[in-house]
């Protein structure tokens, strides 16, 4: 707002029109502007050059370092795949073993429980033929005792044949009790 009033204010007092063209304004202002160049040259240019190709420099490094990460979490998520893999293969083979032994451990006792009630029914076998072969010996003693005792009897009593028919009749009879 200032550079108008200013510009007016020239117009006003000196009366020349902005159209004009001013060749010692123009000579001015070139020099000033080379100077301007010379000087921004000299002190700012090249700061200016290398801040720029600093900033560049980083950005480029940045990009590298990020492709570079990049690259590295691919190559570490491949590696974990590759872990997880291995993992749920051994788990599974876990399993699997697992599972078998448990099938030869349950194959393993149902064996054992039938061998041992093979055995125990062998075992009870053998007890009831023992019980049996005593009772038969027990038996065959008393059938032999009572044999004797009848034929003491008829050899004491010497009667004849009805007499000894009877004794022997009631002496099976007994044995029959």
């Amino acid at each position: 707002m200032f550079s108008y009033m200013y510009i007016g204010l020239l117009a006003s007092e000196s009366s020349v029109s902005l159209i004009d063209v001013n060749p010692g304004l123009i000579v001015w202002t070139i020099v000033t502007f080379i100077l301007l160049l010379i000087i921004l040259k000299k002190f700012a240019w090249k700061p200016i050059l290398s801040a720029l190709d600093q900033r560049e420099n980083a950005i480029k490094e940045a990009l590298e370092k990020a492709d570079k990460a990049k690259q590295e979490a691919q190559l570490l998520l491949q590696q974990n795949q590759v872990q997880i893999n291995k993992a749920e293969e051994e788990s599974k083979k876990i399993l699997q073993q697992s599972r078998e032994y448990a099938e030869k451990l349950k194959d393993d006792l149902l064996q054992k429980s039938k061998e041992e009630s093979a055995r125990l029914r062998e075992d009870a076998m053998q007890e009831i033929e023992r019980k049996k072969n005593e009772a038969f010996a027990s038996l065959r003693n008393e059938v032999a005792g009572i044999a004797i005792q009848a034929a003491e009897k008829i050899l004491k009593q010497n009667i004849d044949t009805d007499t000894n028919t009877k004794l022997v009749n009631q002496y099976l009879s007994e044995i029959n009790k």
